[in-house]
């Protein structure tokens, strides 16, 4: 593989695929879809977005110290914890501080994994390596969590006749909320099992990818693509199941008691 196989894009390079953008406004506009404001919105937050991004990783990247890298890692969490929440339709007071308290734990514990245990970096905040793998799995963890959290609230609210004769019938509160749990934590890893099943067949994920077209050896690339699978699997799984615990906790009283007046469904 050649030393200059990577290919530098330019604004003008740029601005031919963002014709593609204004392509689909016009189908939007010309079908009456009312998505074309939408669309443009998105196309300029990503550019800003993604601008903004590229500016503040390079100033960490020059300066590569352990504090910078916690503080970008921590910025990225609240607002993944936040987002999760977001797409939440059933949702229960302390549900914003259980999300961001399942994603800070997991993530940062199934990156510590990569970083000490798999890919050993020397220093372990090197930050080509440590902000794009908490990255991926801040996105996908919260993406379960959002799902599980959603599926739980959704089970317990759906099946309060249910939950509520249990109790009455001696169940303690574990037993009646453990239907309610399996959902959410089946709920949460199904689009993860899905995306493993397929991957490699169907489509080339984003960071093969990406270290295809840096000039990565292919078998390579792969590998660090299964590496990223399988700690984004554990992610969804641990963040599923921590939410739930969480959600259990505030939605049951310690005498065995359901409180389903806590769950509030979202306008």
């Amino acid at each position: 593989m050649p030393d200059d196989a990577y290919i530098n894009l330019d604004f003008l390079k740029l601005a031919v695929a963002a014709l593609l953008i204004v392509l689909s406004a016009t189908i939007s506009l010309l079908l009456r879809l009312g998505l074309e404001r939408r669309l443009l919105l998105a196309a300029a937050r990503t550019v800003v977005q993604l601008m903004l991004l590229g500016l503040v990783l390079k100033w960490i990247f020059d300066h590569d110290q352990w504090y910078f890298v916690l503080a970008l890692g921590a910025a990225m969490t609240l607002v993944a914890g936040w987002a999760a929440v977001r797409r939440v339709e059933r949702r229960y007071a302390g549900l914003l501080l259980d999300s961001v308290l399942a994603i800070w734990v997991t993530s940062w514990c199934v990156t510590a994994v990569a970083l000490f245990g798999v890919v050993r970096v020397e220093p372990w905040f090197l930050p080509q390596y440590a902000i794009p793998l908490l990255g991926m799995i801040l996105h996908n963890t919260l993406n379960g969590i959002s799902l599980g959290m959603d599926r739980f609230a959704a089970e317990l609210a759906g099946k309060r006749a249910e939950v509520e004769t249990l109790l009455a019938l001696g169940a303690t509160r574990w037993e009646a909320a453990r239907g309610a749990m399996q959902a959410a934590v089946r709920t949460g890893m199904i689009p993860t099992i899905n995306t493993m099943m397929v991957i490699g067949i169907v489509s080339i994920p984003g960071m093969m990818t990406g270290q295809l077209l840096a000039g990565v050896d292919p078998f390579q690339a792969g590998m660090y693509q299964m590496m990223i699978m399988f700690l984004i699997a554990g992610g969804a799984t641990l963040g599923t199941v921590g939410v739930a615990l969480l959600g259990y906790r505030r939605l049951f009283t310690a005498e065995h008691q359901f409180c389903p007046g806590r769950i509030l469904r979202r306008d």
